[in-house]
């Protein structure tokens, strides 16, 4: 199992993650894991409509996430990950999930927090998850589109 791509996008699964991240995350599953969507039978099924046929797709829970990973549910896969915090990232690596690189996309909070960009902000509480993160070997950038250029964290947040 590897994980191809990594990133947090309030959307989670929509049109740039699927035409502009999706085909530079040579993966064989695209993984939304957020328990509200998961736990909501329609928004679950609409999400599902935005994945190509060719790859397969999950959208689960956090705690059916570690279950499965545990469980080597999904071993010889390429995955590529979408969740709306650092702490799903965070409670992965915990459980010995490699996450190479973590990809700050847009959150759901604007002009309240701390600053990533202009489309990020992050609570006191999601810095320190990724300061922890960074501990497990995983590199965080800030980046909304394949069109902006990569923004170290550690650049933007010290």
């Amino acid at each position: 199992m590897k994980i191809t791509m990594a990133r947090i996008d309030n959307r989670l699964l929509h049109g740039i993650v699927i035409a502009q991240y999706l085909p530079k995350a040579d993966c064989h599953r695209i993984m939304v894991i957020d328990d509200d969507v998961a736990n909501d039978p329609m928004r679950k099924e609409a999400m599902m409509f935005a994945k190509p046929m060719d790859v397969a797709g999950s959208i689960i829970t956090l705690e059916k996430a570690l279950a499965n990973f545990q469980a080597n549910k999904y071993d010889g896969q390429r995955i590529f990950l979408l969740a709306k915090t650092p702490r799903i990232f965070l409670e992965l690596a915990k459980i010995g999930v490699p996450i190479d690189e973590l990809m700050i996309g847009a959150t759901d909070r604007v002009n309240e927090g701390i600053k990533l960009s202009n489309r990020a902000f992050f609570t006191e509480e999601e810095v320190q998850d990724c300061k922890e993160l960074a501990k497990f070997g995983t590199k965080i950038i800030i980046q909304h589109a394949p069109s902006v250029a990569p923004v170290d964290f550690f650049k933007v947040v010290k």
